[in-house]
């Protein structure tokens, strides 16, 4: 096979593969956040301390990281038929490589706060501030280079996911390499789709590292925490004057 016949070969699934990428990512962020969130909370001498919720969601957590991503797509074929009308191509793959990122993700952000200053938290409680306070202007503010940093660790998962889907008829990379490069011999474009795969997680990986440390070399000082904390506390009993 010439280069132009695998130029718009590699472009169109160059394409599926950052499609389904994007979209599983968007979904781990969206959901898994707000678990790990809660799994830190919840765990014990935290602000929401909990042992059941913390338990049941670390149970369902850990279930979902223990699954291959392989048996994953085969057991969520009916779920993902019912949920999007396809189980394969780049629309059907969405949903195994979201439920499989989603724990993954959920976990690495527990783990990004459990690294916050305590000591911000206690002043901020010191402070009069409430959960979702010391949540938005206090925890995830702080853990911000972390989270980052997970964000980046699971999109080069997901890339790699993306090609074991890609080879049980997910589309994208790993469809083109196992199509053409396994089954009909095609070296070249074999190469060539693993030579992509490495550059994009490269890419991915140098953004992720250069944003990290444009988070990190700003810092986030504790009397910048204790500003906004002022500033929330202002804020609300104006709010209250102005609902009554």
């Amino acid at each position: 096979m010439s280069w132009n016949e695998m130029q718009p070969l590699l472009y169109d699934n160059t394409l599926d593969t950052l499609f389904m990428v994007w979209w599983a990512t968007f979904y781990a962020v969206l959901i898994g956040i707000p678990a790990g969130v809660l799994l830190h909370l919840t765990e014990r001498g935290a602000l929401l301390q909990n042992a059941v919720v913390n338990k049941v969601l670390g149970a369902v957590v850990n279930i979902g990281r223990s699954f291959p991503f392989l048996i994953l797509i085969v057991v969520l074929i009916p779920f993902t038929r019912l949920l999007v009308g396809v189980s394969i191509g780049p629309t059907g793959a969405v949903v195994p490589l979201a439920i499989a990122a989603i724990p993954f993700f959920a976990r690495l952000v527990e783990a990004a706060l459990r690294e916050v200053d305590k000591g911000l938290v206690e002043a901020a409680q010191a402070m009069g501030g409430g959960t979702w306070t010391i949540v938005l202007k206090v925890l995830l503010p702080q853990a911000l280079p972390a989270l980052v940093a997970a964000v980046t660790t699971t999109v080069i998962t997901l890339i790699g996911y993306s090609a074991i889907a890609g080879a049980v008829g997910g589309g994208g990379l790993g469809n083109l390499a196992y199509t053409y490069g396994y089954q009909q011999y095609e070296t070249a474009l074999m190469i060539a789709t693993v030579v992509e795969l490495i550059v994009l997680v490269t890419l991915v990986q140098l953004l992720g590292d250069l944003v990290v440390r444009r988070l990190a070399g700003r810092g986030t000082r504790a009397s910048s925490v204790r500003l906004g904390l002022r500033r929330a506390r202002t804020q609300e009993p104006a709010a209250v004057g102005e609902a009554a």
